[in-house]
């Protein structure tokens, strides 16, 4: 919000030095009021740069991660898939082993 200050008719008559000392306290508000808005609006700018380079650095992480996501669950999914085939010849092997075995001890037994 901008304040306009309006200049009065000076309270003393001109030359008195008690008015040398009003007008420039005015003055100086005036010009600090004004660096006060510029710092504010500097500083609100600065921000904003800020946090938009913030997003900007979320939106790649957050990119990142979706394709490390996704890359991960492809790896998931063929390593499941390998899981299944390694416990089917599993059980494949064990069922020979075990056929082999039986087929030992019948000719041990008829031996």
């Amino acid at each position: 919000m901008r304040r306009v200050r309006r200049r009065l008719a000076p309270p003393f008559p001109a030359g008195d030095p008690r008015s040398a000392l009003r007008y420039p306290l005015v003055s100086s508000w005036v010009i600090i009021g004004r660096m006060s808005e510029a710092h504010t609006r500097a500083s609100v700018e600065q921000e904003l740069k800020q946090l938009e380079r913030r997003i900007d650095e979320l939106v790649g992480l957050l990119a990142q991660l979706q394709e490390e996501n996704r890359a991960l669950r492809q790896r998931q999914d063929s390593m499941m898939t390998e899981r299944a085939t390694l416990l089917q010849k599993n059980e494949q092997v064990r069922a020979r082993v075990e056929a082999m075995i039986g087929r030992l001890k019948a000719m041990e037994h008829s031996a």
